[in-house]
């Protein structure tokens, strides 16, 4: 598909943009200064503490709820039930998730709030609310909600071509089946909000929110309010990863609540045991598959069902189904395919966004099941890979055009190149024929992944930029900042739109009284929808001084030209005029100095029943190369070596883009391999208890999970036409270039059997998953059920006509 020239994407000359910056807030972080929501707490006097009244069991009846004796406790000013709201009792968009249930629906599930002078106090009052519960059977586990038929949402379909004429014609067929874990956010930050009413009424809440907008949605609807009687404000989020984007609502309205119903301020902020029992995580999913290539080994057909585990609500689950069908492809031509998805319900935290929202999932099961069966193949699973990738011209099974489709090749081949990949594959293979009980494993996987979100109406953005008479300049956009330096390319790019210096600009917070109808910071489009909002803006205002600037240069407005503070004329005798004069110039000649930007991603268009369409914008492009050491004794490993290759397109902030890329790598290793959120199944009385509720429980990636060495590096010549200044999304993409460690774990097991050993690892790959997955390979036994693997049989009789292998479930 041709693009068509966008003049969005040009750079003028001395920009801003594309130098390497620090995080506008850096400082602040290292020395503590930074404010977050709960900082604000010490400059509202008065404030009252909220505290969670939480269910002990998976799923119950509330048979009674007296909050009486809460009051008997020193402190307790009120608690908040039911009854309390005034509007609509639900927290979500999908009117299934009441604020305050009157069925437990997982346990830890909050079904009261109380308030008091202090912490502790609102902590004993909740200990004193008395509440009987009548249980009810639950459902924990997928295999446990698809064999009940608990199923909630959409069931959406991606297909094309004809699936069944497809294995019909393919020479080597295979199936089986594959679950993979959830994630923890883990964000340094636990949810947050503040909340206060001043004297007419309105209701102001600070609030760590991806999506202010919908925060404000949520609260006016709960407190029977419009929304301009209530404003979110969004300084700044300790972290977020998706799980900041639908779950702080209800919190948040939890705090407006008491506010309005006390009077008083209002500080609700979760402790880290209750944010990791009270709210969503990533989905865990199961697929079953079968799979069939042709003589060349190319794909000819696939089939799937993907199941994931939405929790008690719906949430999010549907766009990230959604997204995951989009993205099982990854970066690989399929002609016939068809891929039916489910969301089950489960007595579980309601899952939620998380880095990738689905894409990761869906992308998971297609290289899980390269890597399966390479060796029944008989070719490298690198070799299998890039034998399919996609080429120019071909579309995605829901009929998007792949764009830049031959940055997939390039970027392999030159990763393979800097990396050294052949020779050190060689190394590898000498180092395990040397040593029986400690093997390595290498790997390279490619990345290709959508950008923009998949519900079309979010993709669209707003600004206000103000120009003062001294010429400095203010910005207000309707992203948010979680860290990962989205003010910082904001800054950058009013910078060079109005060709001033960094310095001169400075960013407000995120405020719904500034920018309205905002999307969530999320999808990865953050910088591509709120940077066009911001140039929008400042275009305007350019303009306008040209007009004025034209007048002192003696030239066109159209030969007028702003660079590094300055105003110059093209064949001008003038010279250069400060912009502050310029700026000096309009406001006496009454010339607007501040604009209102908008941006809205043009060419996207997406049939959610028939799942076609083209609902993304571009597609980033990545490889990985990674090596491992595995000891056969224990299952642990090392990871000795990661390589990265990613397509920013022309970076808007270098060394941001640097840290995302590392970052989101390093999170992608630790849903992987390391992060296993584990619930007690057991029919016991703590049944639907989540184990792993502690960092000393929930293990995620240190210093010592790092590569030994660590070689990060972008594409070049990668500019993207029609997005802010040439660059790409660059917050999700990362995460999935951790596939390859992954990869080369399966080879390092791989290396403990016989030559073709085709090895099931389980996700998140353990240590543990790692040592039934090498001691399977070396023995030619089955996994052990705990490990969540799968067999792989290939014995002959068992093959039906025409087939090679069956990989079954235990």
């Amino acid at each position: 598909m041709s693009s068509i020239h966008n003049p969005l994407a040009d750079r003028p000359d001395q920009p801003v943009v594309g130098r390497s910056v620090p995080h506008e807030s850096a400082a602040l972080h290292v020395t503590g200064q930074a404010l977050y929501t709960d900082d604000l707490l010490g400059r509202v006097p008065g404030a009252l503490h909220a505290w969670p009244v939480q269910a002990p069991h998976a799923r119950a009846t509330i048979t009674r709820l007296d909050p009486a004796p809460a009051y008997q406790v020193d402190g307790v000013v009120r608690v908040l039930t039911a009854a309390d709201v005034p509007g609509i009792n639900d927290a979500g968009i999908k009117d299934d998730e009441p604020l305050f249930p009157s069925e437990v629906q997982f346990y830890g599930h909050a079904v009261a709030w109380v308030l008091g002078e202090t912490l502790d106090q609102a902590r004993r009052g909740a200990e004193a609310v008395e509440v009987d519960y009548s249980p009810l059977p639950s459902l924990l586990t997928l295999t446990e909600a698809i064999e009940a038929g608990s199923f909630q949402g959409s069931a959406p379909t991606v297909s094309r071509g004809d699936v069944e004429e497809g294995m019909a014609a393919a020479t080597h067929v295979y199936s089986g089946e594959f679950e993979l874990g959830g994630q923890e956010h883990f964000y340094l930050e636990t949810h947050c909000s503040l909340a206060t009413v001043d004297e007419g009424g309105q209701v102001f809440v600070q609030s760590s929110t991806q999506h202010p907008s919908e925060t404000q949605e949520i609260v006016s609807h709960v407190l029977g309010l419009h929304s301009h009687e209530v404003t979110v404000q969004c300084l700044r989020m300790g972290g977020a990863f998706g799980g900041k984007e639908m779950q702080p609502h209800g919190l948040a309205a939890v705090a407006a609540l008491g506010a309005t119903l006390t009077g008083r301020p209002v500080r609700l902020r979760l402790t880290r045991t209750q944010d990791l029992t009270m709210t969503g995580k990533r989905h865990p999913f199961h697929a079953t598959w079968e799979i069939g290539f042709d003589d060349e080994l190319r794909i000819r057909a696939l089939r799937a069902t993907l199941t994931s585990d939405g929790g008690w609500s719906l949430d999010l689950s549907e766009p990230v189904l959604a997204r995951a069908l989009c993205h099982i492809d990854n970066a690989y031509w399929i002609p016939d395919i068809e891929v039916h998805g489910r969301i089950a319900r489960t007595n579980k935290t309601s899952q939620t966004a998380f880095r990738g929202f689905g894409g990761p999932q869906g992308m998971l099961v297609l290289e899980d099941i390269l890597g399966r069966v390479a060796p029944l193949l008989g070719v490298s699973a690198q070799e299998l890979r890039r034998r399919n990738f996609y080429t120019e011209g071909q579309a995605t099974p829901y009929g998007q055009p792949v764009r830049h489709a031959e940055r997939i090749g390039r970027i392999w081949e030159r990763l393979a190149e800097s990396s050294d990949l052949a020779r050190r594959a060689g190394q590898v293979a000498a180092f395990n024929e040397a040593h029986p009980h400690t093997k390595r494993g290498i790997a390279i996987t490619p990345v290709k992944f959508g950008i923009s979100f998949n519900f079309t109406a979010f993709n669209q953005a707003g600004a206000l930029v103000h120009v003062y008479r001294d010429g400095s300049v203010l910005i207000n956009h309707g992203g948010t900042e979680m860290g990962q330096g989205l003010h910082t390319k904001m800054l950058q790019v009013a910078a060079t739109a109005l060709g001033i210096p960094l310095t001169s600009v400075r960013l407000a917070p995120t405020r719904t009284d500034k920018v309205p109808n905002t999307s969530a910071t999320a999808a990865s489009s953050g910088a591509d929808l709120n940077g066009g909002a911001v140039q929008d803006a400042c275009r305007q205002i350019r303009e306008r001084l040209a007009e004025v600037a034209s007048q002192r240069l003696g030239v066109h407005p159209r030969d007028v030209r702003f660079a590094d503070g300055l105003v110059t004329g093209l064949g001008s005798k003038v010279g250069s005029v400060d912009f502050a004069a310029v700026v000096h110039d309009a406001y006496f000649q009454r010339v607007q100095l501040w604009a209102a930007g908008y941006y809205r991603t043009e060419g996207l268009h997406w049939d959610k029943d028939s799942m076609t369409g083209s609902p993304f914008k571009y597609f980033a492009y990545g490889a990985s190369v990674s090596e491992v050491e595995v000891d056969g004794f224990t299952g642990a490993y090392r990871l000795l070596r990661s390589d990265l290759l990613h397509d920013v397109g022309d970076s808007l902030s270098p060394l941001v883009d640097l840290g995302q890329v590392e970052g989101g790598f390093v999170q992608g290793l630790g849903w992987l391999t390391l992060e296993e959120l584990r619930w007690d199944t057991s029919d016991g009385e703590h049944r639907g208890r989540l184990a792993t509720q502690a960092a000393s429980t929930y293990k995620l990636p240190s210093f010592s999970e790092m590569p030994q060495t660590f070689v990060v590096d972008f594409y070049e010549d990668a500019t993207e036409d029609g997005v802010v200044y040439g660059s790409k999304a660059v917050g999700e993409p990362p995460l999935m270039l951790a596939f390859s460690v992954r990869e080369a774990l399966r080879q390092a097991c791989a290396a403990f059997g016989p030559e073709g050993t085709s090895v099931d690892l389980g996700c998140p790959s353990t240590p543990e998953a790692v040592y039934w997955a090498l001691d399977a390979a070396r023995s030619g036994t089955a996994p052990a059920p705990a490990s969540a693997t799968y067999d792989t049989r290939a014995d002959s009789d068992q093959r039906p006509a025409d087939r090679d292998a069956v990989l079954v479930g235990d």
